[in-house]
């Protein structure tokens, strides 16, 4: 009886498991080395539109959930903002 040796369709899903694995590392590596921006400072005086604070909250939304900013930073400057819209 002939052994069973490993046929071409086997050798082919494996060398493209093997090609999609190699993909996807390097998308990993390729995000892990991006740097993300800082967040925009937030100006201690005058007045900022309703359109700048809300910017300036969803960036801060967007920082925390990206994890470059902390909890207590999130928390503390959320309250600074929401502090300094004005309601007529």
């Amino acid at each position: 009886m002939a052994s069973r040796g490993t046929t071409f369709t086997k050798l082919d899903r494996e060398r493209a498991k093997k090609a999609k694995a190699a993909e996807k590392r390097e998308r990993r590596l390729a995000v892990a080395t991006e740097v993300p921006a800082p967040l925009q400072a937030v100006p201690l005086e005058g007045e900022l539109s309703a359109a700048a604070l809300l910017r300036l909250v969803e960036q801060l939304h967007e920082g925390f959930a990206d994890g470059r900013v902390t909890f207590e930073d999130f928390e503390a400057r959320k309250a600074e903002l929401m502090a300094r819209i004005s309601v007529p």
